[in-house]
């Protein structure tokens, strides 16, 4: 399997205008991001922007950029518009959604997404970490995944994502982890796709494929990488990175 990871990115962020280019370290953050992929050696790296101004400092740094329309709906949609311009794309296999807010992301979370991708019956692909503090349990910032099949207790399939607490009761739950790695023929079928009612419901994209009957299988590995939302969030950033 080719990979090609895309790495949206746009400047119009509402909690923390101009993100992209907030600097951390010797950087930007959205450099940050693309190092991170390039570390972990998957496979191609572009990055998906709406403005000029990410695509320089992408650029400046060595990487491939593609200006993209600012208006779409979605990360996703952003991604697929930049597949379809990338001019070599067509040879890749898998296209990995790596979001272009966590500069402090371990790059083996990059090879532990495609895993589930070596089942042929599998659509998606995505992340997902045990809770461990009490408090995730019913913050709906979180969002949580059901997986059944844990059979090794590593590659289980996506059963519901939500912001509340599930599965109900005691016992252990999943901090679902927003990087996807999809088949190309799943990404293309996917942005096709109309909302769909649970997925307006939760504000949760990926309910658009289980409910379109796509297979979602989730990696299950012991870090959650820090996203950049806040100014809290992008000093503690800079702190990991100086």
């Amino acid at each position: 399997m080719k990979t090609l990871v895309v790495i949206p990115a746009r400047l119009a962020a509402t909690r923390l205008p101009n993100k992209p280019l907030a600097m951390i370290g010797d950087a930007p953050m959205i450099v940050q991001v693309w190092r991170r992929a390039i570390e972990a050696k998957v496979g191609d790296v572009i990055v998906a922007c709406d403005s000029a101004a990410i695509a320089e400092a992408v650029r400046a740094a060595g990487g491939i950029a593609i200006i993209t329309d600012p208006n779409h709906p979605s990360g996703s949609d952003r991604i697929w518009e930049a597949c379809e311009s990338f001019v070599s794309t067509r040879a890749h296999d898998i296209i990995l959604n790596l979001q272009g807010d966590v500069p402090t992301l371990e790059p083996h979370l990059l090879r532990d997404v495609l895993a589930p991708l070596q089942n042929p019956a599998v659509d998606i692909a995505t992340l997902a970490a045990p809770i461990t503090r009490a408090e995730e349990h019913s913050n709906p910032s979180v969002v949580k995944v059901a997986i059944g099949g844990l059979g090794d207790g590593k590659i289980g399939r996506a059963l519901y994502f939500s912001r509340a607490p599930i599965p109900a009761n005691d016992g252990l739950r999943y901090h679902h982890i927003g990087v996807y790695a999809y088949r190309r023929a799943a990404l293309e079928k996917f942005v096709a796709l109309p909302p769909s009612p649970l997925e307006l419901r939760e504000k949760l994209e990926q309910l658009r494929a289980l409910e379109a009957g796509m297979r979602i299988d989730v990696s299950v590995v012991d870090t959650v990488p820090i996203g950049v939302d806040t100014p809290e969030d992008l000093a503690r950033a800079r702190e990991l990175l100086q």
